[in-house]
């Protein structure tokens, strides 16, 4: 199977409101150009945050690419002019956070400018990172996981131990709980995971050396 297949299959099979026949924007190379978010909804969010519950049971449909799209441009997306303008405060803002999501059809990057995907490696690896994750199986059983990591050195070369003890997972709570209230927001279920392997999760994702696990965060229809 070609990486265009894959690419392909994620829009058609996974992710359930893309595009059938290929993806649009797609290219040989396995990129999803992402649509604009939408920066209106029809959720207060005062009303996201009295319904945010941790859910752990959910239903088997796939997300929809309007789902995707606002769940990582919320979770670490570009909000202003800049690429330092983005959904949560970072110090400095040299934004550490790196931002991978997990579904049946592969692990996709996600890359803030461009408002894009790229595969980083195709199959289902949810069991995996079930598996890393100390056997928590609804990890497995999500249609899509958020999986946020860290990249240290951005904020210690400036801020030195402080940045590792403090600044960086105050990034990833901010990150997190803007997921948690997006997710809530389009009707979405979600948890916060943070018992894992962080290494074994790092080579899951497919991720750097230097790219430190922080949440997991599965994503989907809630069961009845």
């Amino acid at each position: 199977m070609n990486r265009r297949t894959v690419i392909r299959g994620a829009v058609a099979a996974g992710l359930a409101s893309m595009p059938r026949g290929g993806v649009a924007g797609g290219t040989d190379q396995g990129e999803i150009q992402l649509p604009r978010p939408s920066r209106t909804g029809k959720m207060s969010v005062e009303e996201a945050i009295a319904r945010r519950r941790s859910i752990r049971e959910y239903a088997g449909q796939a997300l929809g690419l309007e789902g995707v799209r606002q769940l990582l441009w919320a979770t670490e997306g570009i909000t202003g002019g800049t690429a330092s303008l983005r959904a949560h405060p970072s110090a400095g803002g040299l934004h550490p956070l790196e931002v991978s999501l997990v579904t049946r059809e592969g692990i996709f990057h996600y890359h803030p400018q461009g408002h894009r995907l790229v595969l980083v490696r195709s199959g289902d690896q949810r069991q995996a990172l079930a598996k890393a994750a100390y056997g928590q199986w609804f990890v497995a059983e999500a249609p899509c996981v958020l999986a946020i990591s860290a990249v240290y050195a951005r904020t210690t070369g400036k801020y030195g131990e402080r940045g590792r003890a403090r600044y960086v997972p105050m990034d990833a709570a901010h990150a997190a709980q803007n997921a948690l209230l997006q997710a809530v927001a389009l009707g979405l279920a979600a948890v916060p995971v943070g018992a894992f392997d962080d290494e074994a999760v790092r080579l899951v994702l497919g991720a750097p050396a230097d790219h430190v696990p922080m949440y997991l965060i599965p994503v989907g229809m809630a069961k009845a």
